[in-house]
């Protein structure tokens, strides 16, 4: 029977105190560094478009709340 991360998590992890819970993530995360994995997906990453996209849209948003003409 295989155990899911889920399962391992309610019967063990949840049972720790937060001092430990933090001590157990610590060696997770130097273990994955050790091994110079490279866990992440990049895949969802901002191209450059996407940059050009949300400048331009916040720029956009910033000019119609703030009108030049307004005054103060």
């Amino acid at each position: 029977m295989s155990t899911t991360v889920q399962e391992v998590y309610d019967r063990v992890v949840c049972t720790l105190s937060p001092t430990q819970r933090l001590r157990l993530a610590t060696l997770i995360l130097n273990d994955l560094v050790q091994q110079n994995l490279s866990v992440v997906d990049r895949s969802d990453t901002w191209t450059e478009q996407d940059r050009l996209d949300v400048t331009t849209f916040s720029l956009q948003y910033a000019a119609n709340i703030f009108p030049e003409n307004e005054e103060v």
